[in-house]
């Protein structure tokens, strides 16, 4: 009887932890299919500013061109943080013509708002002093402590300084004595002061409770579902929290938001749980979006932890391909034994005539499990060629990552250096010469296209003769002395490395949508092969052969 109870006891445990593993399967399917649809979000969120641009093309007065960049600040700022940047600087110049304190106020902190995931402390900190708190409206006031709070938060994250969390409590408790408290921004912000005091449960309780009262597709859901996930990975509860992580970062890509953190915590927490395929997929999607939105506070926190899961997940693939190769060597030495067991067959029906009939039958069959096996063995010579390339392609990259990253560090280090000293020296003229500057831009732009073509060339060193075969003779391309790619075999490079959509290709090129578009159709129409099957031709280019 005892026995039988402990053994009821173990049944239960196991199903128990069954069903919480089973638990965030939904969470992290939806968050993956959102993930493959990241670009028609993204396209969607590009074609609503575009509209939002067209509508406002008319404005004139200053006071309806500041609204006007105003709501395409407030689209752009999630999305693409250098554009919102500019609308708020447009903002700030027509409010000082305007002469309106409360305008400039708006515009400096929305100035600030973005200067943090750009990691420009300097300028962001200039701007919330030149702002009294004394002097502005009520409203004004809570976003100037949301600044400040968050100023002191991106700040001490890069620098590990633990000097500042009195001012970043100070801060959040000020804010929070003029909210309204029966406001929805309220309660958030109470939730993460709760969470980051050790207050898990009562944050947790309230949390709970508002996220059966809102819609499930709205932002404010993708942001109680992202304080849900932190409060429970406070409290250790990963598998819980990998739940709340995953449904707020599949309503961030749903939402186009680029500058989110609910993807990198769920891939952080994901590696630490073992799931490491999830875990790379997140890192990789956190990787495109902090590099479309130019977060520099993003991409410098995800650096830090993509190698090591990258690393993961190139061992985990090795350990695969050992057993497809494991694998392939049973399997041939069940053909070898299939082989001997035909022989056998064979001498016995000289001896046996009585089973004749059955041993023909016997043979056929073996014959025909022998084609299955040599079908089995294309299969995998190619699936082991496909991975041949891909590690090839993914080491090349990653060491020119690392190597990009290196050399920009120093690089911006060397402009810091140059600003400090202009600035010092109070060399202004030179210094906002300096900033207006496009040299620099366009320098680095042209050095990360020769380092590209010559990383791609290095990998598939006959790609232009091979892409020319595909060309009609008369319109085969040629490059010009001392360039490695012109401008259509750079798009179509990128198309041979997986990057098929125009969109991404265009920011890659700094091209517009229209021109790419009309190079890959010019392009097509030269075709010697049938259009349609064109680019999955280039996409062949340089295969390696079993």
């Amino acid at each position: 009887m005892v026995k039988l109870k402990y053994l009821s006891v173990f049944l239960i445990s196991l199903l128990t932890v069954d069903q919480k593993a089973r638990e965030n399967d939904a969470p992290l399917l939806n968050l993956n299919e959102a993930i493959a649809g990241k670009a028609i979000f993204t396209r969607q969120k590009e074609e609503r500013i575009a509209s939002i641009k067209r509508t406002n093309a008319s404005v004139g007065l200053p006071l309806e061109q500041y609204r006007a960049n105003r709501v395409l600040y407030l689209e752009y700022q999630k999305f693409k943080i250098d554009s919102a940047a500019s609308y708020a600087l447009k903002n700030l110049a027509i409010a000082k013509a305007m002469n309106s304190s409360n305008l400039i106020v708006t515009a400096q902190l929305d100035l600030a708002n973005v200067y943090f995931p750009l990691n420009k402390f300097l300028e962001a900190n200039e701007l919330l002093e030149s702002i009294n708190p004394h002097n502005i409206s009520k409203e004004q006031l809570a976003d100037y402590y949301t600044a400040k709070a968050e100023f002191y938060q991106h700040y001490v994250a890069n620098n590990e300084n633990g000097e500042y969390q009195n001012r970043i409590r100070g801060y959040q408790d000020s804010l929070l004595k003029i909210l309204d408290h029966n406001s929805l921004d309220y309660q958030e912000k109470l939730s993460l002061r709760n969470i980051l005091a050790g207050r898990t449960h009562e944050a947790e309780e309230f949390l709970l409770w508002t996220l059966n009262t809102k819609d499930k597709i709205t932002p404010d859901y993708a942001m109680l579902t992202y304080l849900l996930g932190l409060d429970y990975a406070k409290q250790n509860e990963s598998t819980k929290a990998i739940k709340y992580y995953a449904e707020s970062a599949a309503l961030d890509v749903r939402f186009a938001i680029k500058d989110n953190a609910s993807m990198q915590e769920l891939a952080l927490l994901l590696y630490a749980t073992g799931d490491i395929d999830n875990a790379y997929r997140c890192t990789q999607s956190a990787i495109e979006d902090a590099l479309f939105s130019d977060s520099k506070f993003r991409t410098l926190h995800i650096s830090e932890f993509y190698a090591i899961i990258n690393t993961a997940y190139l061992k985990k693939e090795a350990k695969q391909k050992d057993q497809l190769r494991l694998y392939l060597i049973l399997i041939s030495a069940l053909s070898i034994f299939l082989a001997g067991v035909a022989v056998y067959v064979y001498k016995q029906m000289k001896h046996e005539s009585q089973i004749k009939k059955a041993l023909n039958s016997t043979t056929l069959q073996l014959s025909e499990l022998n084609r299955t096996l040599n079908s089995t063995n294309l299969r995998l010579n190619e699936t082991n060629s496909q991975l041949l390339e891909a590690n090839k392609i993914k080491e090349v990259y990653i060491a020119q990552f690392f190597d990009l990253c290196s050399a920009y560090i120093n690089k911006l280090e060397n402009f810091r250096k140059l600003l400090n000293k202009k600035a010092s020296e109070k060399h202004l003229d030179e210094l906002i010469k300096i900033l207006r500057s496009t040299a620099m831009v366009n320098e680095e732009t042209d050095e990360l296209y020769k380092i590209f073509d010559r990383v791609f060339l290095s990998l598939y060193p006959d790609f232009i003769n091979e892409f020319n075969s595909l060309l009609i003779p008369e319109e085969r391309m040629s490059v010009k002395p001392g360039d490695l790619l012109n401008t259509e075999l750079r798009i179509y490079a990128l198309i041979r490395l997986g990057i098929t959509d125009s969109a991404q290709i265009a920011a890659f090129l700094r091209y517009s949508l229209s021109t790419i578009y009309n190079y890959r159709t010019r392009t097509r129409n030269k075709a010697a092969v049938l259009r349609d099957s064109f680019e999955q031709c280039v996409m062949k280019i340089g295969l390696i052969e079993a």
